[in-house]
């Protein structure tokens, strides 16, 4: 038997593990976007749906799967989230490769991305009257501080058209964060999962066909295959894993916070992959984006 410092340090290992994943997809995403937006996320997100598969049929047969009075309520609940879910994990999704076609640092896009958690509490206030604490308010204060240098070049301020798409993809993530928290009790949260990846790739094959011209050897080009094959096994289908675990063996709040590493992570890769650096200014903010974001994930205790 694991004892229980034990089983926290598996589960921060696990979290940390996921956040590592999604920092490197970012490298991933922007080493693939000569494929098309909408033709790496149709193939990403069709392979992260696929690997939940077997990890569903496997839940089933164990009977480990979350069991539900009404199961034809809760299949509704499934089909219901999960589309919603994925329209906004779609929207999301291809605003934020889209944004790599003008922004070259990944570390950038990643740290833009995680206004998502600076959003998501103000979503809970603003549309479920949830009451957001002093630590939130400040976070959104500090989050935009720090959105402002990353976006200040030698020039000065200035939202360039990469910054404005991946703030409204953010927008879209902090939206489909919402979505899952409040239909993932009422199904199987795997499901669901593996449902919003379904219909995230089904919306954009729809546009790849529509917009883009994916041809077999393109997508098979050793530069687009292999960050296809990683953000969507990796990404989507390991990545989640470990934060199922990961959540299981620590506390909501120190789960949050390892999590809040990912943009973090995206930084380091980029340097040590892409050998991309960010300015002194665009780096202070990315540090102050990283406090800020953990300060909105601290649950403070009333005495």
């Amino acid at each position: 038997m694991k004892s229980a410092k034990q089983k926290q340090f598996i589960g921060a290992l696990y979290c940390i593990s996921a956040a590592a994943i999604w920092g490197l997809s970012f490298v991933a995403q922007s080493i693939g976007r000569g494929v098309g937006t909408f033709t790496f996320n149709a193939l990403r997100m069709f392979l992260g749906s696929a690997v939940l598969w077997p990890i569903i049929a496997f839940r089933k047969k164990k009977n480990i799967s979350p069991r539900f009075e009404d199961k034809s309520k809760a299949k509704k609940d499934l089909l219901i989230g999960g589309s919603l879910a994925g329209f906004a994990l779609f929207v999301g999704n291809n605003l934020q490769q889209e944004a790599f076609n003008y922004i070259e640092d990944v570390g950038k896009v990643g740290f833009i991305t995680a206004l998502y958690m600076l959003l998501v509490p103000v979503f809970n206030m603003i549309i479920f009257k949830k009451r957001a604490g002093v630590n939130v308010w400040l976070g959104v204060v500090i989050g935009l501080t720090g959105l402002y240098l990353l976006c200040s070049g030698d020039s000065g301020f200035s939202l360039e058209k990469g910054d404005i798409i991946t703030i409204i993809g953010a927008f879209a993530f902090a939206s489909q964060i919402l979505i899952i928290d409040r239909f993932s009790s009422r199904t199987d949260p795997v499901e669901i999962s593996s449902m919003q990846f379904f219909v995230c790739s089904i919306l954009s094959g729809i546009c790849m066909f529509i917009f883009e011209e994916p041809t077999v050897p393109l997508i098979m080009q050793k530069q687009n295959l292999i960050p296809i094959l990683y953000a969507g096994i990796m990404s989507c289908g390991v990545a989640f894993t470990f934060q199922t675990f990961g959540q299981k063996y620590t506390e909501p709040a120190v789960t949050s916070l390892l999590l809040c590493l990912e943009s973090a992570f995206s930084v380091i890769f980029g340097w040590l992959i892409l050998h991309q650096t960010l300015g002194r200014k665009a780096l202070l903010g990315c540090f102050i984006m990283l406090v800020a974001v953990m300060l909105t994930q601290i649950q403070f205790k009333k005495k």
